[in-house]
């Protein structure tokens, strides 16, 4: 495979394109005082399109993520984008960090210092890491599949042959949250004999709980509050994994309906008690969302979902992995499993509840995050 060093520049027209469709916005209107009772607030939505036409700088922002050393590789013939940082200590171990949805790899550049350089941040220079930042196919700046089946196993598999392969590393720690930390927990799996370990933003279990045995009174109470929430928070989920097709073409054609789909979740599901700013700033927002946009990957990233569902794993729920495993539960993340649940899937080493924090760590509580991952991989390091 040929790695192929990766310059971000998107063309004037592409943006000029953008600020053309932001002024020429049509809105729905919305109940008087609804505020966020039926979905995004239009008032929001509206601001931050203001803010995005007029004061975003989308050019800034891309010199502040061409600062790191972006690489394109094709992995069976598609092509897979990543960031690779090496770390400065002694003995950096390798850690691939996966995102989820709807992130992209711009979530995670706040942890490469941290976890790159550990000794001009409060740790130990022992603890760094070689730090590889994958787009998970289909996301930002890695290729579109065009095939079915884009599911957990064939991007574990991806990622696999990307840090062997590609970069060298027979052996690497694995990191991710959301669909990224799905296909960590499919390359523990699939791959355990390459794998020193592996750190999870919180967990879900495979499938619904059946074929469980015994089920404590926290796993009963886990399963009867998944299904709460799947009825007040997974609509998305329903739409994605169903029909994401009719779904996109809306997202794609309108920026602020693609940024009204994608800022619900982050104010839902971030420690921000409602008030999203207080978790990220405008540009946090729009630079996520921007890359979705210009990259045109929200139909493929959304289309995800109806692989994982259409190709769920082929393990039963009682099938166990020995990979050493961390659990980082954020204060804030959405529904963490009890301990007992994980532990009948996954080898738990480390279980630490964080207390601030939501579905979005990498970015909005980077020092915790970092801190967790080096304090983990510290007791696997030979």
């Amino acid at each position: 495979m040929d790695e192929i060093p990766l310059t971000i520049e998107v063309p004037n027209a592409v943006l000029d394109d953008l600020d053309r469709r932001l002024e020429a916005t049509r809105w729905p209107g919305e109940i008087p005082g609804s505020d966020w009772d039926y979905g995004t607030s239009q008032g929001y939505v509206q601001e931050l399109v203001e803010y995005w036409r007029t004061r975003f700088d989308w050019k800034a922002q891309e010199r502040r993520i061409n600062a790191f050393h972006h690489r394109k590789t094709i992995v069976e013939g598609l092509g897979i984008h990543f960031i690779h940082e090496r770390g400065k200590g002694p003995n950096p171990t390798p850690l691939l960090i996966l995102h989820g949805w709807p992130s992209t790899f711009y979530n995670s550049l706040k942890l490469i210092p941290l976890l790159t350089d550990p000794a001009s941040h409060g740790g130990d220079a022992a603890d760094s890491f070689d730090v590889v930042i994958g787009s998970l196919p289909g996301f930002g700046l890695s290729d579109k599949p065009h095939q079915r089946g884009m599911d957990l196993a064939r991007m574990a598999d991806l990622f696999a042959r990307l840090m062997r392969d590609e970069l060298g590393y027979d052996k690497f720690a694995a990191q991710g949250g959301d669909i990224g930390a799905g296909v960590v927990f499919q390359l523990a799996f699939d791959f355990p004999e390459r794998l020193i370990g592996i750190h999870s933003e919180g967990f879900r279990p495979i499938g619904n709980g059946a074929g469980f045995e015994n089920l404590s009174d926290a796993e009963k109470k886990y399963m009867a509050e998944g299904q709460k929430f799947g009825m007040a928070e997974g609509g998305y989920a329903m739409i994605q994994s169903t029909k994401p097709q009719t779904l996109a073409y809306g997202l794609n054609d309108s920026p602020a309906g693609l940024a009204s789909w994608i800022v619900e979740k982050w104010r839902s599901w971030s420690d921000s008690n409602g008030d999203i700013e207080s978790s990220f700033t405008k540009d946090e927002i729009l630079t996520n969302i921007t890359i979705y946009w210009v990259t045109e990957t929200i139909n493929s990233s959304i289309r995800v979902y109806y692989e994982m569902t259409h190709n769920p794993p082929t393990r039963k729920p009682t099938d166990r992995t020995e990979v050493p495993t961390a659990i980082a539960n954020f204060v804030h993340g959405l529904l963490p499993a009890p301990r007992e649940m994980v532990e009948r899937n996954l080898n738990v080493q480390q279980w630490s509840e964080l207390p601030r924090g939501g579905h979005f760590p990498g970015i909005e509580e980077p020092q915790l995050l970092a801190g967790d991952i080096r304090k983990f991989f510290h007791t696997l390091r030979k």
